[in-house]
């Protein structure tokens, strides 16, 4: 194989989904996880990320956005250095894409932040142990005091077979 050399152009061989075949002139193939570069007229640009030297001056590399309307014989850019993305306290709170771009969502981050907390809190609901958990239907009085104390305004207890509540580990 070829020795590894930055800012080479090459040219796409083969898409196959997200797969990108290129290839570079002799002795000028990217670096393993380097980012290469594909134009597309009236698109963002396609970065792909080399993951392979395949011989015969060819690298495969994995695309970070669709490829779909990728021509085969389009020129590529090697950037002569992997992807980047940006840290430190300036990026605390935003939400940036796999190439580090800043994604602007048009939502205040508390609200973003608040719906995060709910879906991890879902998804970490949904792991308590099959073994450990069990069904507890609780007394008449409980279910008032718990739900007086949540967010019942009107006195009303709502009850009923699916009222179930799940107590912790003892």
């Amino acid at each position: 194989m070829a020795s590894a050399a930055p800012a080479a152009n090459g040219r796409v061989i083969q898409i196959t989904g997200p797969v990108v075949d290129i290839e570079f002139p002799a002795g000028k193939l990217p670096s393993i996880f380097n980012a290469v570069e594909i134009e597309r007229p009236g698109q963002d640009s396609l970065v792909c990320e080399v993951q392979q030297h395949l011989g015969n001056n060819w690298v495969r590399s994995v695309a970070m956005t669709t490829t779909d309307g990728l021509a085969r014989g389009v020129a590529v850019r090697d950037t002569g250095a992997p992807i980047t993305v940006p840290v430190g306290e300036a990026t605390l709170g935003r939400v940036f894409d796999v190439l580090g771009r800043f994604t602007h969502m048009e939502v205040d981050p508390y609200s973003f932040a608040s719906a995060l907390n709910g879906v991890v809190a879902q998804r970490l609901v949904r792991l308590n142990c099959p073994h450990c958990a069990a069904a507890h239907q609780p007394p008449p009085e409980e279910l008032e005091a718990q739900l007086r104390s949540t967010h019942d305004t009107d006195g009303g207890v709502p009850s009923g077979p699916d009222i179930v509540i799940q107590p912790g580990p003892a």
